[in-house]
């Protein structure tokens, strides 16, 4: 972990640190600790100390410490650290061979628990919470520490009884000798009540007594212990006890003695682990304090800002944090500094250039503490060191007022300790003294830092020091804005404009009589009233720039809204032809099965009927609705396996689209990236990057070479050469004309389609049939086989296809 908070390189002269003292309390440094340490979940809440890295490599670690939480917490997660405990005092004590009580004993457990369970979770997310796993190192055999500690104390913070067999049966005698007792006590309470004060038991000196009525303590033998308040009791020892009472004192004083024993061994136990247990605090603090950082993250709706590469800050949009803590509506401000340059910040009072001048040392000591920053994506913030301040604070009433001598004494102090990489941040630079001469000695000064390669930003009223920084290229001038018609300020800060100070405008507003603000603007000298019309002038022209740049902005987010309004009706557009196609599709479904049904009947008609006027009715209608099944089922066939995205397509090509689950052919290219695809009956116009390449593996031999010669680079693809013809006794080649795909379908459509296909191929005297169905269960395939067994009219024998063409995905039918 990184050294407490330090604000300055470790190199410091010994008059340094009230200065350094200064810049916490000037930028209200202590508030933003407190803040950390109120999110903190263990003990480290009470005594909260965040460390200001004085190195790059320092804040480097921090910040990707609190991002990893930050991460953490965003995704719901959060660190485990329940049942922390603060040990520090008790791990002294045990470095002074002094014996921890059973209920510290306990708290030493519940720590390391919280320990164990640290370390497993930042095991297992080793890869999100890297840097946080390196900082927090957590030693494994402190597990055993824990065991011995929970086998010997009870989660009550009290001794087990198995800590050891003598506690055990001293425990055991203890009570037994008790419970003796107290049976002998009750039966003395029954035969003596008469002479009783009450009917109860009690103990004086550890020796069990009774309340005897002061006027019969004589009737009643044993040995008095004390009296009440009023004096009307007496409490008596009963004699026939004190020998029992005698031996419960004695085995008490053994378990006495053996119960500090066993806490003497649990605590040399935990002596001997004593750099561990310190590195575990240690640990699980540091854990503390990184999830804190991150929750004060989640709060601010802050980020962890990247860490520039030098001495820069740039803030979009960057806010107050402890504004934003107070529940102060902020108003944003861009800001950006640098080594060598200076900002000089201009405008009424109150009008906000203290906040953003704390805003930025404020950024900077928190990029070095590792604790995100209130800022939108796209800011950064650089390593600066030292940070060096004298800022007043008109509204605290814990911030008394400089004199201009303590006012000088702070900036000698700074401009000694202030060289390259440093930040220095001054309120109303040399303010209280004569105007001409504390202008003067401000614009020397600001030239001073600035030489000094400082990142200087600085608040002022002086006309000279705003001239000055209009002309030096290492300056800029901001204002923070006034709004004159509602005699408000704005606390918005504009760039590049010098702010007039109002102060006869704020001096109105708060009641000084029209008579008197008039008489002090007469007098004003020339200049400076030839200076306040010029910045009166910039700003009311940056206003008209802003309501035209607004402007700007309403009618770009129309056009935005214009735009996205088009393109909804654009997707509805294509959503209704997507529907089109649909209903189209589903149309030729159910011509489909129309005539897959009348298929059915006629068969059944022409099995009952023989005569040669139904065959001929029967063919006719057999081909009518064949050719309806041809032209239909290609379009609307089982899905056929997709393959990659095309590039580019060509007319001729087959595709793969997606719509219509099956493989279709390019007809003509159209405008805006449309293609016309035609898909058996089935015709219309598809977006381009629907298509896709045709899986090889649901295409035939011939079919891949075509498609493989398609895609060759420079390659016009042709048909296969055909096949010179079979001998008579083998099965023809397969071919897209005898070849039926009913992968993917119900067995009994599967079937309906296998008819349709074997009428068809007989009517065209083919000799062969092959009917792809895939592997997959295997019943689909077990049912067209079966159906072609039951098949005599057509089918003169069947088989499986051998390994050249497809295996058993498909099946031969060689017809009569």
């Amino acid at each position: 972990m990184n050294s407490p908070a330090a604000v300055s390189t470790p190199a410091q002269p010994p008059a340094a640190s009230g200065v350094l003292d200064k810049t916490r309390l000037d930028l209200e440094w202590p508030r933003l600790v407190a803040a950390v340490g109120a999110r903190c979940r263990g003990p480290l809440a009470s005594r909260i100390e965040l460390p200001v890295a004085r190195t790059r490599e320092g804040a480097v670690a921090a910040l990707a410490e609190t991002g990893e939480v930050l991460a953490l917490l965003r995704s719901g997660e959060t660190l485990p650290l329940d049942g922390i405990r603060e040990l520090r005092t008790l791990l002294k004590r045990v470095a002074r061979d002094g014996a921890l009580t059973a209920p510290e004993l306990r708290d030493v457990m519940r720590t390391l628990e919280a320990a164990r369970a640290l370390r497993r979770f930042l095991s297992a997310r080793r890869e999100m919470l890297g840097a946080l796993q390196a900082a927090c190192p957590l030693d494994p055999t402190l597990d055993r520490l824990h065991d011995e500690l929970a086998a010997a104390i009870e989660p009550d913070g009290t001794l087990a009884d198995h800590a050891s067999p003598e506690l055990r049966r001293l425990r055991t005698e203890v009570a037994n000798l008790r419970a003796r007792i107290v049976g002998r006590l009750e039966e003395l309470l029954l035969k003596h009540a008469d002479i009783l004060q009450d009917r109860f038991y009690t103990l004086r000196e550890g020796r069990y007594v009774v309340p005897v009525r002061r006027d019969a303590h004589e009737r009643f033998s044993g040995i008095v212990h004390g009296t009440s308040a009023s004096g009307a009791s007496i409490f008596v020892e009963p004699r026939g006890l004190v020998a029992q009472g005698n031996r419960l004192k004695m085995a008490q004083g053994e378990l006495e003695r053996e119960e500090a024993r066993i806490l003497a061994e649990l605590s040399e136990l935990v002596k001997e682990r004593l750099p561990e247990l310190h590195a575990a605090t240690d640990a699980l603090d540091h854990a503390d304090l990184r999830q804190a950082s991150a929750r004060l993250g989640v709060d601010l709706g802050a980020e962890v800002l990247p860490l520039a590469e030098g001495p820069l800050i740039e803030l979009r949009a960057g806010r107050h944090p402890l504004l934003l803590l107070d529940g102060v509506d902020v108003v944003a401000s861009d800001l950006h500094l640098e080594a060598g340059q200076g900002l000089v910040i201009s405008g009424p009072n109150a009008g906000g250039k203290t906040v953003a001048l704390k805003l930025l040392g404020l950024a900077a000591l928190m990029q070095r503490a590792g604790l995100p920053v209130p800022a939108e994506e796209g800011s950064r913030c650089g390593f600066f060191a030292p940070v060096l301040t004298d800022v007043g604070d008109e509204q605290s009433i814990a911030k008394n007022l400089s004199t201009f001598s303590a006012h000088v004494t702070n900036l000698a102090s700074i401009l000694e300790r202030s060289g390259e990489g440093a930040m220095v941040l001054l309120d109303e630079l040399a303010g209280g003294t004569d105007p001409e001469e504390g202008a003067a000695l401000a614009q020397a000064l600001v030239d001073a830092f600035c030489r000094r390669g400082v990142a200087l930003a600085t608040t002022t009223h002086y006309e000279p020091l705003k001239a000055f920084a209009a002309r030096d290229d290492r300056l800029r001038n901001a204002s923070v804005g006034f709004d004159v018609d509602a005699m408000l300020p704005t606390f918005a800060l504009h760039w590049d404009v010098p702010g007039a100070s109002s102060a006869l405008s704020v001096a109105a507003r708060f009641g000084i009589p029209a008579r008197v603000i008039q008489t002090a603007r007469e007098m004003l000298p020339e200049h400076t009233r030839t200076f306040d019309e010029l910045v009166r002038g910039l700003e009311a022209q940056r206003q008209k720039l802003a309501v035209a740049q607004a402007g700007v902005e309403g009618q770009r987010a129309a056009a935005k809204a214009a735009r996205e309004e088009i393109e909804e009706r654009l997707e509805a557009m294509r959503a209704r032809g997507r529907k089109a196609v649909d209903d189209e599709a589903k149309r030729l479904r159910d011509q489909l099965r129309e005539a897959r049904n009348e298929l059915k009947a006629l068969r059944k008609r022409l099995k009952q009927e023989a005569d040669a006027e139904a065959l001929a009715a029967a063919k006719d209608r057999i081909d009518r609705a064949a050719e309806l099944a041809e032209r239909t089922a290609p379009a609307l066939g089982p899905m056929v396996e997709a393959g990659e995205v095309l590039s580019q397509v060509a007319v001729g090509d087959r595709v793969f689209v997606p719509r219509l689950r099956t493989q279709a052919e390019v007809l003509e290219e159209g405008a805006r990236g449309q293609v016309r695809v035609a898909a058996g009956a089935l015709k219309l116009w598809v977006d381009r990057e629907e298509l896709r390449s045709v899986s090889e593996r649901a295409l035939t031999p011939a079919e891949k070479a075509a498609l493989r010669a398609q895609r060759r680079p420079g390659s016009v693809a042709t048909p296969p050469s055909p096949r010179p013809p079979a001998p008579e006794t083998k099965d023809r080649p397969q071919h897209p004309g005898n070849t039926l795909d009913v992968r993917g379908l119900r067995v009994d459509d599967a079937l309906a389609m296998t008819e349709s296909f074997l009428d068809r191929l007989f009517g065209a005297s083919e000799g062969t049939g092959y009917i792809l169905h895939g592997m997959g269960s295997g019943a689909l395939r077990e049912a067209v086989r079966a159906h072609l067994a039951a098949d005599t009219r057509y089918v003169a024998r069947h088989r499986g296809g051998t390994t050249e063409e497809g295996g058993e995905r498909l099946t031969v039918v060689t017809l009569r």
